[in-house]
């Protein structure tokens, strides 16, 4: 009996340990997309000023410390976000535009005009995210770059992996949204 109660606890504190929790939200250190395994790359917390806008974590077919090397990656993928806080839908698609605008030259952002308007539009057809909206952002490779919002798809799935590396490029270009959010996602936080 001792010995099973001890096994009990080693496996609950297995998978306690098993998972990240960013700004109390809880990410698994795996997830099943498609037919795919992915391993928690790193999650993090995004903050503008003092205010927690949202918990992110990143998932990959396995793991990855380096930003080109996420970008290289063949696969599916998975960019989890969980609100923190009300923002409108204006403000998270804008918000979005600005991040990959920023990681992107003037003719690389033409390329990607069309793609960015479709994905833009399901965000904003999506409804006001509140706080505790999920968002799923996946790379399904038979298929292309899905968005989930509260566990129902929205829009078209959008063709071509060079749009989801460039929504990827938000977070780990070369100037991404936040630094630290960056070296979380690369499972580098402190």
């Amino acid at each position: 009996m001792k010995q099973l109660l001890i096994a009990a606890i080693a496996a609950l504190t297995f998978n306690l340990a098993a998972a990240v929790e960013v700004a109390g939200v809880r990410f698994d250190d795996r997830t099943h997309l498609a037919s795919s395994d992915l391993v928690l790359n790193g999650a993090g917390l995004r903050r503008k000023l003092i205010v927690k806008v949202y918990a992110m974590a990143l998932y990959l077919p396995e793991k990855r410390g380096d930003a080109d090397a996420v970008l290289a990656t063949r696969g599916a993928k998975r960019i989890s976000i969980s609100l923190l806080r009300d923002v409108t839908a204006q403000q998270f698609v804008e918000a979005l535009q600005e991040g990959m605008a920023n990681n992107h030259t003037e003719a690389e952002m033409a390329a990607l005009r069309d793609r960015l308007k479709q994905f833009s539009d399901s965000l904003l057809a999506a409804g006001e995210p509140k706080t505790g909206t999920s968002v799923l952002i996946d790379w399904l490779p038979e298929s292309g770059t899905r968005l989930t919002v509260n566990g129902q798809v929205k829009g078209k799935d959008i063709a071509g992996e060079d749009f989801y590396r460039a929504v990827l490029r938000i977070w780990l270009g070369s100037k991404p949204v936040q630094e630290d959010l960056k070296q979380a996602l690369l499972g580098k936080a402190s």
